[in-house]
This record gives structure tokens, sequence and C-alpha cells, in this order.
């Protein structure tokens, strides 16, 4: 009988990101199915900052892109940040430790064959397109996220 975690990925600190994509690549290496589902905050680990757009967008939505993390290492902590100062200071802690930034993990994640579901609300909400996410991306309904964690062994909030 296989194992299924879910994780639902809310927050946008690069911190709790790094915890739950070392969880998800941990269960995938046990053999656990593995869906992470991103809403709102969550989606900005998985924008790619080369494929962002601003074609058929509203001026507000224009804006929040800009204004909102590229990407996975544009993340800021969830605590001490102190406008970008603690944040360095952890990669320079995990650099000495040779320890993998999150980017790392998320690929990890991707070859490991971790599904990602993309809240199709929070993407209309924030004016986030599926093409600027990465590629392996779904996107999915609230109901999705649900049924996948009714189904689940393991579900986290992060």
């Amino acid at each position: 009988m296989s194992k299924k975690m879910t994780l639902l990925m809310f927050s946008g600190d690069y911190d709790k990101a790094l915890a739950a994509f070392i969880m998800a690549n941990a269960a995938r290496e046990m053999d656990v199915e593995v869906t992470m589902f991103f809403a709102f905050w969550g989606l900005c680990i998985l924008r790619s900052p080369e494929h962002m757009t601003t074609e058929d967008k509203t001026s507000f939505e224009k804006m929040f892109g800009m204004m909102t993390p590229k990407g996975p290492e544009d993340l800021p902590l969830s605590k001490m940040n102190f406008s970008g100062i603690g944040k360095q200071m952890l990669i320079e802690m995990m650099d000495d430790d040779q320890a993998p930034h999150l980017t790392a993990f998320v690929e990890g994640a991707r070859k490991k064959g971790v599904k990602f579901c993309g809240c199709k609300l929070s993407m209309e909400v924030m004016g986030l397109k599926k093409e600027e996410l990465i590629p392996e991306l779904e996107v999915a309904s609230a109901h999705t996220f649900i049924q996948e964690a009714l189904a689940s062994d393991i579900q986290l909030f992060i």
C-alpha cells in the first residue's frame, strides 16, 4: 500500500519553503507520493523570472507582479529578515555548511516526480499566468486539494 503526503504551500517565506521542500524530497526518497498545492504567496516559490510577463494584465496585476518575489531565491525570511540582511546571513551559513539552496530542493522535487498544483483562484487574484510558473505546474481548484488531502496519510499546511 503506497503512502501519500499533501502539502498546502500558503507561505512565501524562504525558510518555510525550504522546510517544505526538504520534507517533499525526503518523502519521495521514501517512495511516498507527494502533492504540493500552492496558493497565494506560495505561488511566488514557483515563479520563473525568465518567463514573467505583463501581457494581458491590468495595471494592478503588473504592479503586483513587480512587487512580489520573482522566484525561490527572491523570497524573504519569515523572521529576522532585516531588509534582506538576515537572509544573506542564513545563505552564507548554508554555504559554509555546504547546504543546498532552496532552488536545488525545488529542482530535486521536480526530478523526483513531486506533483505541483497551483490554486486557480489564487493565480487569478494575483494576476499570475501558468506560463510564468514552472512547467510542471497543474492549475487546480481548492476541491482538487481537498480530494488529494482526504486521500493522504500526511497533510501539512505551510
